[in-house]
């Protein structure tokens, strides 16, 4: 069904639910008209169906948030359940080892998706959340993923901008080009203050079956003299991983 101006009553609900992000995970009616530029009749009207069907659900405060009903579907039906499920114990066991950030990210588009974090009280400051995004330029899983990823893709962000968030960013194609050769060549990835001075990024590739990289295992600790020791950790625990998904041996 198309509305008049030619846009689906699909393409208008997607809107709403790409309103929502982490930061703002709840919002008024208006609110959401606002962020998806529709008529507040019309938000109004796509809201109520979507609550009565679970999608969205209403605070006590009349706010609307994600409803549980989607949560359920989309756990349900996640092509990343299985890699998560198979990840859990490997990255528990890191988490033992290192006390901070232990993460899984997985290549969407032009970024890297958390599937997974634990973490621990006190740890070392970390932008990353489950769920949330992170530009592949900047991060350890990021860079593990696109060292490994498409040609096409690594051209294209080559050739784009590449966003600075620190001085030791690789936000030049130069630096970037020759970070992702070294990624290759040393088989995991070593970013001391790339996102944030303070944390240090190790990743690790994550292999199916067939031996493609198809996630990146990362621990993001203090970035301080000897943190590099955890490269080992975190390199035996992505192969654990990629054994358990079927990939072959790699030495």
């Amino acid at each position: 069904m198309r509305t008049r101006n030619g846009e689906s009553v699909l393409t208008r609900t997607v809107r709403i639910f790409e309103a929502f992000t982490p930061e703002e995970p709840a919002m008024t009616v208006s609110q959401l008209a606002r962020r998806t530029g529709l008529h507040v009749a019309t938000a109004s009207r796509l809201v109520a169906e979507l609550v009565s069907h679970g999608f969205l659900a209403r605070d006590a405060d009349r706010r609307i948030r994600i409803g549980t009903r989607m949560w359920e579907l989309a756990t349900r039906a996640s092509p990343t359940l299985s890699l998560r499920n198979t990840a859990m114990p490997f990255m528990e066991g890191v988490h033992d080892v290192v006390g901070h950030h232990v993460q899984l990210g997985v290549l969407d588009g032009d970024e890297v998706l958390f599937l997974e974090r634990l973490s621990a009280p006190g740890a070392v400051i970390n932008y990353t959340r489950i769920a949330g995004r992170l530009p592949l330029h900047a991060s350890s899983s990021g860079l593990i993923l696109l060292a490994h990823g498409p040609a096409d893709l690594r051209e294209r962000l080559l050739d784009g901008p590449l966003e600075r968030f620190t001085t030791d960013t690789p936000a030049t194609a130069a630096r970037l080009r020759a970070e992702l050769a070294d990624i290759r060549r040393q088989g995991y990835a070593h970013c001391p203050g790339y996102v944030h001075p303070d944390a240090l990024g190790i990743a690790a590739p994550v292999r199916d079956a067939r031996g493609d990289v198809v996630a990146a295992l990362a621990v993001i600790v203090p970035n301080e003299e000897g943190a590099s020791s955890i490269v080992p950790v975190v390199r035996t625990a992505a192969r654990g991983i990629s054994r358990a998904l079927g990939a072959p041996h790699r030495t």
